[in-house]
């Protein structure tokens, strides 16, 4: 099964491609009953792998490992990650995308800030020269097999914008995100200077970017969308409430109902990762439940 290629014809396809941010094995098991897609989010990695802020502590071999689980529990999901600046140096850049190839991921995304870095959502960014990231990444483009590779700018002034994402639709990237992208007006300007090349749009709760839904995300001719957070934050939010549930009524658990989740549910969906259960039956079935649910179709 060749990841890259599926990727490359979801993208292709009509309709913007969803691809849902994960941050471990927990929150991927539920992505997975919904969409087709994931992103490995280096927001959500560094907050459940480190319990830090997105600013530069990811390691390389660390973050190898977590897609290593992923494609092992989920043999036919899109897997794109996000390795920032490529761990700073080229060289090192290039050996992570041919180790996640191996692995199975699908693409990665290299953005052009320098360290330090920040989530491209927050004030305070700072970004490479265009030719020194030119440059990396056109070493990380001759280094991939097939890897989908997104190119990524983190400029926030307008005519930098689109001088950038104008010299990135000039190279051989598949893909180009523009992150922490305004407006709609600047998106279709994006749009406008990078022709036919595929389009990205990144969406996070509380972010600079627009709420748009992914009928309009297709109007305004965005290829893929990644959804950083949802399950981080919604994560947060429930354990904040269950936590907060659980001492006003000093210690006793609620109530279970059919609406709650217990030991059988959970236990149920951590069962569907095990490998003897992706066998092709089971595929089979996977293709038809998301036939019958197009919110999740690329």
């Amino acid at each position: 099964m060749n990841h890259p290629n599926r990727l490359r014809a979801a993208i292709a396809d009509t309709g913007t491609t969803p691809l849902i941010g994960v941050f471990d094995m927990f929150s991927a098991s539920v992505a997975a009953r919904h969409y087709d897609g994931m992103f490995v989010s280096g927001f959500g990695f560094a907050a459940s792998h480190y319990g830090l802020p997105d600013i530069g502590f990811i390691a390389w071999p660390d973050l190898v490992g977590f897609v290593q689980r992923l494609r092992q529990a989920f043999p036919a999901q899109h897997l794109l990650v996000d390795i920032d600046d490529g761990y700073v140096d080229p060289e090192t850049a290039c050996h992570v995308v041919r180790s996640l190839e191996q692995v199975g991921a699908s693409g990665v995304i290299l953005e052009d800030q320098k360290r330090p870095r920040r989530c491209g959502h927050v004030d305070g960014k700072l970004i490479l020269p265009l030719e020194e990231y030119l440059e990396k990444l056109d070493m990380v483009l001759r280094a991939r097999r097939d890897m989908v590779v997104v190119a990524r700018t983190d400029a926030t002034d307008e005519p930098e914008i689109l001088r950038r994402a104008k010299a990135l639709a000039a190279t051989d990237c598949d893909v180009i995100l523009v992150d922490g992208v305004r407006s709609v007006d600047r998106i279709r300007a994006v749009r406008d200077v990078i022709g036919d090349k595929p389009l990205l749009f990144n969406q996070i709760a509380g972010g600079k970017s627009p709420r748009l839904s992914l009928p309009e995300l297709s109007e305004l001719g965005v290829d893929v969308a990644i959804y950083s957070t949802p399950c981080l934050f919604a994560a947060q939010t429930a354990m904040d409430e269950a936590l907060t549930g659980l001492k006003r009524d000093d210690g006793r658990l609620p109530a279970f109902t059919p609406a709650s989740v217990g030991v059988a549910d959970c236990l149920a969906l951590l069962e569907k990762n095990i490998s003897r259960h992706h066998d092709r039956g089971h595929d089979r079935e996977h293709d038809r439940r998301h036939d019958r649910e197009p919110v999740a179709a690329g």
